[in-house]
């Protein structure tokens, strides 16, 4: 999706590229330009605690479970993420190892406290990737499968510069229309 429009007085120039095949994002936000370089054919980064894709979709997973039901399982974790018990038992000894969360075989497990930090800030990037694309006026049924795609391959810088823009869509009425209508 790309979105460009000069708009007189307020000198806002918004060209947003949001796809994992995307070259760039540039914003310039009320004087404040932000320039990031692409994502193509680059490998998934990985942050400072090296945690890759799975390690952080079974951290969000294991976090709405615990946040919903107050616990989470195995066959709980599996059944969230689709896939075997026996993966998910490989995956939360693996976590238990890296300190991410406290297991016992047969019961249940529990995040520790850099389980927690992680599994929050990987939980705030998809609420604020879905809450951008959704001031975007981007179809709900779209948005899931846009972040599921986006979140694990933005960096730092880009989403702060999302977080700067979703801030000034959500202060704009008039413009989040326009948006939302197709008339930028």
């Amino acid at each position: 999706m790309l979105l460009k429009r000069f708009l007189g007085e307020a000198n806002l120039l918004i060209v947003a590229h949001y796809s994992v095949k995307g070259q760039s994002l540039v914003v310039d936000c009320c004087g404040d330009a932000f320039m990031f370089a692409g994502m193509r054919n680059k490998k998934a980064p990985q942050s400072p605690a090296g945690t890759s894709t799975a390690v952080e979709d079974y951290l969000e997973r294991i976090l709405e479970l615990i946040n919903s039901k107050g616990y989470a399982r195995v066959i709980d974790i599996a059944a969230a993420l689709k896939i075997s018990q026996a993966s998910v038992t490989n995956m939360v000894q693996r976590l238990d190892a890296d300190g991410l969360l406290k297991y016992e075989k047969y019961r249940g497990l529990i995040l520790t406290a850099a389980g927690k930090k992680l599994a929050r800030r990987i939980a705030q990037r998809h609420k604020l990737l879905t809450e951008f694309l959704r001031l975007l006026g981007v179809d709900d049924r779209v948005i899931h499968h846009d972040v599921e795609g986006m979140e694990h391959h933005i960096s730092p810088s880009t989403l702060r510069a999302i977080a700067a823009l979703t801030h000034q869509l959500q202060r704009r009425p008039a413009l989040r229309a326009q948006l939302q209508d197709g008339a930028l």
